[in-house]
């Protein structure tokens, strides 16, 4: 079962890809515009979720496509010696946990706020995986650990890169608080102001949920030195090797996130590319950033002035041990052999 969001389609992806080529066989239940060699379509949604016309009330929409892949499941159960849900959110699939005879792995993509928390405590019997050892310890429920990845074969690294600016990968949400200001959980406002204290380039890239986001936070602080990459959309665009290059040519990659990020794939993605990562501590930083090897985590507390020194010591950071600890921790061969470990606790 798969869901729509783009993180969590890519690891998608690598693990499907991953299982195929250990000799597995592999049925998805998604969209009928999905395409992966060597694995079985069901075509619950002709496209994605995001992608569908418009409709009155778009949350009905989406659950009656949800709960059909929900239906299909316990129809085909039979033909599957495991099911791996991915759906969003994850715990939707519970409510037919009891009906399931075919042993379900879920793994929880999303941030453990306190509604996720109280509704997977409702299914104790669940087998449930984080995406971090800090999403695990927030929820305080039993659950396995496995990052993860990133296609390091991919993301690699290149002989002489610029490394002339900033780089910024992040939605700009359309989420606001209670008096109406965006959230900005990602943190492109501080890395803005960030490269404006250092007099650094800056190259942001990322989706754009609002366009009032990006006329009043982002296209203000627009010069010759700041730039948005690609189109204002709703949907980032950049080709798959235009973002490679970006982190490729990146002298840090800056994430100065404002919220308990349960695992951050454009960290892994840039160490995997031998780009240093400055990143506030909070989620799942310092599992996926080494502090002083593989770039900096700085305490929260000492805002964008904390990263500005990060990020003026970026050179003592060795580039090689990036691309060293992204391939240890976060390759596909990695997250697939720990996946194969669960499914076969799982089937015991």
């Amino acid at each position: 079962m798969a869901d729509t969001t783009v993180s969590r389609n890519r690891v998608i992806v690598d693990l499907v890809t991953g299982l195929i080529a250990g000799g597995h066989r592999i049925t998805i239940m998604g969209t009928g515009d999905s395409s992966l060699p060597n694995a079985e379509i069901i075509p619950i949604v002709p496209t994605s979720l995001n992608f569908l016309p418009p409709s009155e009330n778009p949350f009905y929409q989406h659950t009656a496509y949800l709960t059909t892949m929900i239906s299909e499941a316990l129809k085909r159960q039979g033909d599957f010696d495991i099911i791996h849900n991915h759906m969003y959110p994850e715990y939707l699939a519970f409510l037919a946990l009891n009906s399931f005879d075919t042993p379900m792995v879920t793994t929880v993509h999303s941030q453990m706020t306190a509604e996720t928390i109280m509704a997977l405590k409702e299914f104790p019997k669940a087998c449930l995986v984080a995406i971090s050892e800090e999403s695990k310890r927030v929820s305080g429920l039993s659950m396995t650990v496995v990052y993860n990845s990133v296609d390091t074969d991919f993301f690699v690294p290149i002989e002489n890169p610029t490394r002339d600016y900033m780089l910024f990968v992040g939605r700009m949400s359309k989420a606001r608080d209670e008096n109406g200001n965006f959230l900005d959980p990602k943190g492109v406002g501080h890395a803005i102001k960030v490269a404006q204290r250092l007099g650094e380039n800056l190259k942001i890239v990322g989706n754009v949920e609002d366009r009032e986001f990006y006329e009043t936070l982002v296209k203000p602080h627009l010069s010759d030195k700041i730039t948005f990459v690609g189109e204002v959309s709703s949907e980032q665009k950049i080709k798959r090797e235009e973002m490679r290059s970006l982190f490729q040519n990146a002298g840090v990659l800056i994430n100065p996130i404002n919220w308990q990020e349960p695992f951050g794939l454009v960290m892994a993605e840039a160490l995997s590319c031998r780009t240093p990562v400055a990143a506030f501590k909070r989620g799942s930083v310092p599992e996926i950033v080494e502090d002083g090897k593989t770039g900096y985590v700085v305490e929260p507390e000492k805002g964008e002035e904390g990263l500005a020194l990060a990020i003026r010591n970026i050179g003592n950071i060795d580039r090689k041990a990036c691309r060293e600890a992204a391939v240890a921790k976060f390759s596909k061969k990695r997250m697939v052999s720990d996946y194969e470990k669960v499914y076969l606790q799982l089937l015991r």
